[in-house]
């Protein structure tokens, strides 16, 4: 099991129910988040006074003051992710949430590894802009240097066509960072997203010593790409 650090995420479950309140906490906690629990609005407005966290998952129905509520007061003064669990489901319900800022909804029953990938989706997108690359990004055999766009293998040079070279490019001098297939189109000057997705697919022949089970060039479930070279 997983002990989270002081510098993992700290996440704020607010649920009434005691028994998925514990649940969660221990699930999330044994995968490396900082998890603290409330029982309803009023205790977690309470605990958001004296602590920052970094997401919040919220059950809609709650005694006294609703999810929806929250998330209403909650938005009014932070942009905290927040996702919200609740056993509605009327579509409108779901919208209602989102409109007033959930950035994300989870139906229950759920499976916890369900809530954690979409926990961790939205920590990604609240994560502070990284720092861009200012040298070869190294991956595996592979090594790439985005100020020449040259990529060599076993210190043997790789050709890659110059859309391939722009694509990796990119995602070097922004290492870390998922990129949705919009944005990499809108950047490239591609038409179709489709286009994205086959130029992924050469570039992992390239640069992945299995290029089916990619390690660097990885796909962000809902979200797009992202490259994650080998650390320093």
């Amino acid at each position: 099991m997983n002990s989270p650090a002081a510098d993992e995420p700290h996440l704020l479950v607010v649920d009434d129910d005691e028994r998925l309140r514990a649940l969660l906490q221990r699930y999330l906690s044994s995968n490396g988040y900082r998890v603290t629990a409330a029982t309803g609005a009023a205790q977690a407005r309470a605990l958001m006074k004296s602590m920052e966290f970094d997401l919040l998952i919220l059950d809609v129905m709650m005694p006294g003051e609703s999810g929806l509520e929250l998330t209403k007061s909650v938005r009014t003064q932070s942009s905290v992710p927040i996702l919200m669990l609740t056993a509605r489901g009327d579509p409108a319900d779901r919208i209602a949430g989102l409109e007033l800022g959930a950035d994300d909804y989870l139906p229950k029953p759920f499976e916890p590894r369900e809530l954690l990938l979409r926990a961790n989706s939205l920590l990604r997108r609240a994560a502070p802009p990284e720092t861009p690359a200012t040298g070869p990004v190294k991956m595996g055999s592979a090594l790439f240097d985005p100020a020449t766009s040259r990529l060599t293998r076993g210190a043997k040079p790789v050709k890659l066509t110059g859309a391939e070279a722009a694509l990796l490019q990119l995602f070097a001098v922004h290492a870390g960072r998922p990129f949705s297939r919009a944005e990499l189109c809108k950047r490239l000057n591609v038409a179709l997203e489709r286009s994205i997705d086959v130029q992924v697919t050469r570039l992992r022949r390239k640069i992945e010593e299995d290029p089916k089970l990619p390690l660097y060039l990885q796909t962000v479930r809902g979200v797009g790409y992202m490259l994650v070279p080998d650390r320093a």
